[in-house]
């Protein structure tokens, strides 16, 4: 996506990404990561503010540090990253809340044209819980990605 995103690292699989996000509530670590579901290719994306208690991913926190945009800017470049080590990769991705699922059907809808240009989108209905490839609009549950062949 062509907006501005944090500089993120990554471990040498590429399953973990880690950046800091910078704002009026100060400086909060993040992390991306993708695990395997148990169905081959098909990685479960999780994101949220890193907790260095847990040292896990805290999902369920509200950060509000004014630069949504640019965190899921980055969150998504790290989507091309891990699709270019796992080309036929399918990323399952939805919020953990509906005002998060949401919200990245938002960020979807908003840069779907430069999206489609790389990958293919499909979003699992709210209605007959079925997948289908992304319509502007309509509701969905959760989210699949997976990198267009060329």
């Amino acid at each position: 996506m062509n907006k501005p995103k944090y500089l993120y690292k990554s471990e040498e699989f590429l399953k973990i990404y880690e950046f800091v996000s910078e704002g009026p509530k100060g400086r909060i670590k993040k992390m991306v990561q993708y695990t395997d579901t148990g169905t081959e290719n098909v990685y479960n994306l999780a994101f949220g503010d890193y907790d260095e208690e847990t040292k896990n991913i805290n999902d369920g926190s509200i950060t509000n540090n004014g630069d949504s945009t640019k965190v899921l800017a980055t969150v998504a470049s790290t989507i091309y990253a891990f699709t270019e080590k796992y080309p036929n990769a399918w990323i399952f991705a939805t919020g953990s809340t509906a005002v998060r699922t949401r919200l990245y059907r938002m960020g979807i809808t908003n840069n779907i044209e430069e999206i489609k240009t790389d990958f293919e989108v499909y979003g699992l209905t709210t209605e007959t819980n079925k997948w289908e490839e992304f319509i502007i609009g309509e509701d969905y549950e959760a989210f699949l990605i997976t990198k267009k062949i060329k």
